[in-house]
Parts: structure tokens; sequence; C-alpha cells
């Protein structure tokens, strides 16, 4: 069975493990898709093997005839089905690629709101916010990896906090790119004057740092509006642009300048997604932050997560919208198709509340949602975090599914057995971005 048909097979198994909306088969709807697959298995029979298959079910009984048939579906489906949609999948000449495997969660440890970006140097490095570990504060967490499933822990990627933020404790949310032969962190901290979050900007020459804040803030507001920035450039228009957004209010984006740290003289900041107003507890749109933009065949899809990342209610979730332009407007997976919501990953037993992701793709072309959730079983740190929370948000990361246009996590919510692992080309072939 190839490669495709294997991890196909897995999922169908780890479906039936996992809370899903989705509406369970009807018996007709069962024995239909039964039908077309042993319709398409027996025409890949010989003239002979035909011949004797219909002499032997005009004297089979319907009880006989129905038996073979399970048998046959059973056999062939995620095969033939595999094959089908392999045809349509970019990297498909890859797929005698021989795939390690992994077991969520990727990094067992207090890692909330990671972002992951591979480095010239071959490694992928993941950013996370302020942390407790061993009893020292840690204000941007790092750690890197060869192949995005083992990780290893380097230290405090901002290890002297910025001059206009040095006698607060929140670094949250970083986000890092790689431009030349500098790194570019982007984070929010809370300044000394207890004005409300900042956004903020500091460079390093090495992707695990020391990051070296520019000296004053980007971006400040009210509450805790300006946080979890996400800087991208265009590939069409080479435009170096920052999401951004938290506190109830849109997402927004706005263009820098080409020193990356600082906004274009005369943009604007745009709106372009929005919370909905509702008293609905179950509606996760109530609050949206964590952007993350990534173009795929002509659309360029932006994540986002709410409504409630930690404590004991935590109610989170990724969702998704799509435009055909960077800077909006972006049309939600619900106002597209009809759906409810437009979550593509929420919760299960065994991992609540994920949320906040990166998207890294394969060398396959396959793309991977890297994110953090809640362990049921051990919701809680040792210890508050540097005085901001207790709550202990671990790595995972899923395959997303491209279907009609749209990315879906497979089956919903996180998984829990082991998976094919992303395809990684060696280190020595990555070059400098």
């Amino acid at each position: 069975m190839g490669l495709r048909a294997r991890r196909d097979g897995e999922v169908e198994t780890e479906k039936m493990k996992h809370t899903s909306r989705a509406k369970p088969e009807s018996l007709g709807e069962t024995v239909e898709a039964r039908r077309l697959v042993a319709a398409r298995v027996f025409r890949r029979l010989s003239r002979r093997e035909r011949a004797w298959s219909r002499q032997l079910f005009r004297r089979a009984g319907s009880l006989t005839l129905a038996l073979i048939f399970a048998t046959l579906s059973s056999l062939f489906p995620v095969s033939l089905a595999a094959q089908s949609r392999d045809r349509n999948r970019p990297g498909r000449g890859a797929q005698s690629v021989a795939r390690q495997t992994y077991t969520n969660p990727i990094f067992d440890e207090d890692f909330p709101d990671p972002t992951v970006m591979r480095a010239s140097d071959g490694f992928y490095y993941a950013y996370a916010t302020q942390a407790t570990i061993a009893g020292q504060t840690i204000n941007i967490q790092v750690a890197r990896s060869r192949d995005l499933t083992r990780w290893e822990r380097l230290g405090d990627a901002l290890p002297v906090k910025p001059i206009w933020a040095n006698q607060t404790q929140k670094f949250w949310a970083p986000h890092v790119s790689q431009h030349g032969d500098t790194f570019y962190l982007y984070y929010s901290a809370d300044p000394n004057t207890l004005t409300g979050l900042c956004l903020a900007v500091a460079t390093a020459k090495n992707p695990q740092g020391p990051f070296t804040d520019t000296g004053k803030p980007l971006k400040c507001g009210k509450s805790f509006v300006n946080i979890d920035p996400m800087a991208y450039d265009d590939p069409r228009t080479g435009k170096r642009l920052l999401y951004w957004g938290s506190g109830f209010e849109p997402l927004r984006v706005q263009e820098l300048a080409a020193d990356r740290v600082s906004f274009k003289r005369g943009s604007r900041a745009r709106e372009v997604v929005f919370p909905i107003k509702t008293e609905d507890p179950a509606n996760y749109q109530r609050l949206v932050e964590g952007a993350w933009v990534t173009e795929r065949d002509g659309f360029y899809y932006l994540f986002f997560s709410g409504d409630n990342c930690c404590g004991d209610k935590a109610h989170y979730a990724v969702m998704v919208a799509r435009s055909r332009s960077a800077e909006g407007p972006f049309e939600t997976l619900a106002s597209a198709t009809g759906e409810p919501q437009s979550v593509i990953l929420e919760l299960n037993t065994r991992f609540i509340a994920p949320g906040h992701n990166s998207v890294v793709r394969d060398a396959v072309g396959d793309d991977w949602i890297i994110y953090h959730a809640i362990d049921a079983g051990k919701r809680n740190t040792d210890a508050a975090i540097a005085g901001d929370r207790d709550v202990r948000r671990i790595m995972l990361m899923d395959r997303l599914v491209y279907r009609k246009g749209w990315p879906r996590v497979e089956w919903g919510s996180p998984s829990t057995l082991a998976k094919p692992a992303p395809v990684i080309v060696p280190a020595a072939a990555v070059t400098g971005r």
C-alpha cells in the first residue's frame, strides 16, 4: 500500500476516536459508497476474473453477494481514494520518499503562541511567549529542530528587556523572519507606563538571538489591541506587511518600511477580519487574534484564532479566511460556504483550546499547521508564569488538506495517534533567504 494510502488508513482509524462535527454516515450512504468502490474494483479485474465473478454472482444469494462486496470494499477503498487524490496533489513525484512518524505533542513543554521559521542554517526555529523554566523567567522562548518533530530548547531569545518595558513582564506572541543576514523579531510587550500593550521589533544576526530591541515601540494603544504580530512579504507585490490584532477589535495589516522596523511613511492600517458581536458562548469569533498568512494556488489564506485562549473556561479554535490580495478584503470560511463557523481546528477529549498557529510547507508541497493546545491530562504549570498565567500550552502539529479551495485540519481536531511526518530536505540543501 502506498504512502498516501497508509496515511489515509491511519486517518480513518483516528477519525473514529475524535470528536467530530460531521454527521455519521447513514446506512444508505454506506451501502452506496461500498457499491461504487466494488464497481471500480470489478472493472480492474481481468476478463477471466470478471467472467468467473459473474458466474459466482448469479449463483450467490443476496447475503453472499453483500459479503463479497463488503470484503472487496474493505480491501480497496483507501488505496483507490488515495490514488485519485494524489493525482491532484503537489509534490506527488516524491511519494517514494520514506517518511518518519511522529505523535503529538511535538514539544511537551509550555510553549504558547508558537511561530516557526526555517533559517539559512537549515534548522527550523520555533519562538514562543514568555515562560518560567526551572524557576527562571524567559522573555521570549526559542527552540530548534531539524525535522519539525524533535525539538531542542535553546534559551531566551530576548534576554535583555527593552528600555521602555524593563519594569514589566509581559512579552507575548513573537514572530521571526530572516532577510539577508538579519533576523527580525516582532513581539508585543507591556510598557512601563502600563497604558496598553505595544508592538515592538528587535534584531539579531543569529536565529537563536540574542535579539536587541530597536529602542522604542512600533505601535502602542489601549488594552491588548496591539498584540500577535506576523510579518509577511507579499510574493506578488513585494510589499513588506505586518498583521496584528486582538482586544475584541479587528485584525489589521499595514505596510512596513524598507528597514522593516517602522511603518512605511504614508501607509495606514487596514481592517481585514472582524470579530462577531454576539453573546453566544459557543461562537469562537467573538475575539480574533493570532494572524498567520500563507499563499497557495492563487489565494492568500489568513489563519486566526479565538476567542479565549486560557484559564478554566478556555474556548479556543483556529479559523480561516481567504482573499486574492494579501491586504484583503478577506472572506471567512463561514461567509463563503454558509457553514455556521469558520473553524478548521477545535478541541477533542485529549487536547483543549488549540490555536495560535504557524504554517510550514514541506518538501513535497504539504502544508503543516503548528499550534499550541492545553493537555487535558495536565492543564497547568507548576507555578504562575512570570505573574502572567499558569495554564500550560504545549506545541502540536497536523497536516492541512485543501478541499474545494479551503484548508482543513484532517478530521478537525488535534491528532493523537502516530502520523507520517513532514518530508524535509537535508539542511545542506537550504539556501539563505
